[in-house]
């Protein structure tokens, strides 16, 4: 039998305590390709990076602390219309706003094979990335995408969550069985729950109240264990089918999320605001940096312990570039979009929680050297990636993986 190298031992450290259904499906989601193991291992790649990088000495902002290609995506916000934005702030904290850039930067060089990018082509994604960052920086005004103005793969987004009916929403997560809605539990989008799971959470919410909305709109229908994401799956985490404005098709399909502590908190060990809960710090920050933030957003104690609530965002309305394969039009218009939307989440991040003003963002950002560095830094930690991937996959592969998850008792 393999040895387990020290890349797969940190993850499966990094993992512990996850339900282990939903681990198993990680682990072998990482072996897909580079940019899923690279998605999924965010401390991984943090310990790729200098302490000591110049880089580092850049201004603290909120950041999304996990910014990568495909964390972006459509959803309806609190006032019902449709947004297109970061979208996953698990990792968020207050940190050098190059570490933001350094990930996305990486994650473009490590997705380029896969997406059908050429070397040149993945060099001309950066620079018009860092052209459309830096220039809605110096603009200074935190924008949104215009939906009436949206391009390309952000309109495509945008289209397809503002034509989608509930009763279409409704039915990628669930059937009814005699006018009555139920989740879906074949272990694509969901998993079933233990029985005692299921009156706990129908006492959380029946505590659960939102201005405007009744104690009837949060009635617990169904409950599941949702499989969602790559970094954050086998971490506790809910689909919850609630009333809404009337059964079957006005339900209401909720996410409840454990919020983890930040990895990039951690890793960075200086001071953080105080915030109540994980989930507190998760929530501020989202609702910070978002131009409107999805409906229903709280932070909720559930079992002792901290969750993220929102209504439940579909994965079909997550950017995912794989759809645009060896259009590199397409995608560069896209990259082009999430450099002015970054830019605009991170002025709004400024001047918050201890953060620096956006001024002194755009004195930083004006400086010329910043993003050779973070180009050169990202091309070091994305070879870094590939090959702990290719490690991991052989680990993988020689079936040592599956024997350590053989050792771990279900919770």
């Amino acid at each position: 039998m393999r040895v387990l190298s020290k890349y797969t031992r940190q993850i499966l450290a990094q993992n512990a305590g996850r339900d282990l259904d939903r681990l198993t499906l990680k682990l072998a989601l990482l072996r897909k390709d580079p940019f899923a193991f690279f998605r999924g291992t965010n401390p991984l790649f943090l310990e790729f990076l200098p302490r000591g990088h110049a880089l580092l000495g850049a201004p603290c902002v909120l950041i999304c602390g996990d910014l990568h290609l495909e964390n972006f995506g459509a959803f309806k916000g609190d006032n019902r219309l449709c947004y297109c934005d970061m979208n996953d702030f698990d990792e968020a904290c207050l940190a050098p706003v190059t570490l933001d850039i350094v990930r996305f930067v990486t994650s473009i060089k490590v997705a380029a094979h896969g997406l059908g990018v050429k070397p040149a082509q993945s060099r001309l994604l950066v620079r018009h990335f860092f052209k459309a960052y830096l220039h809605s920086i110096s603009d200074g005004k935190p924008r949104w995408v215009e939906r009436s103005l949206a391009q390309g793969v952000f309109r495509a987004l945008l289209r397809r969550a503002m034509n989608r009916t509930r009763g279409q929403l409704l039915a990628r997560f669930t059937k009814l069985k005699d006018g009555e809605r139920r989740i879906r539990t074949a272990g694509v989008r969901a998993l079933r729950i233990d029985a005692a799971e299921r009156p706990r959470l129908k006492r959380l919410l029946a505590k659960f109240a939102v201005s405007g909305l009744g104690r009837p709109f949060f009635r617990l229908l169904d409950a599941a264990r949702r499989i969602a994401g790559c970094g954050s799956l086998g971490l506790a985490r809910y689909i919850l089918l609630v009333h809404g404005r009337g059964s079957p098709d006005q339900n209401f399909a909720l996410d409840l999320k454990f919020a983890a502590p930040s990895a990039v908190a951690d890793w960075l060990a200086q001071p953080q605001p105080q915030w109540v809960s994980e989930a507190a710090r998760v929530v501020s920050i989202q609702r910070a940096m978002q131009a409107i933030s999805p409906a229903l957003l709280h932070a909720v104690r559930f079992e002792n312990q901290y969750y993220v609530l929102k209504e439940l965002q579909p994965s079909i309305d997550r950017l995912d570039l794989s759809r645009w394969r060896s259009k590199p039009r397409r995608i560069l218009q896209a990259v082009e979009g999430m450099g002015h939307v970054t830019a605009w989440a991170h002025l709004r991040g400024c001047g918050h929680y201890g953060a620096a003003s956006s001024e002194t963002l755009q004195a930083y950002a004006a400086t010329k050297r910043w993003p050779r560095s973070v180009d050169r830094l990202a091309g070091v930690a994305a070879r870094r990636i590939h090959a702990a991937w290719e490690i991991y996959c052989k680990d993988f592969d020689s079936g040592a993986v599956s024997a350590a998850l053989a050792k771990i008792k279900p919770r």
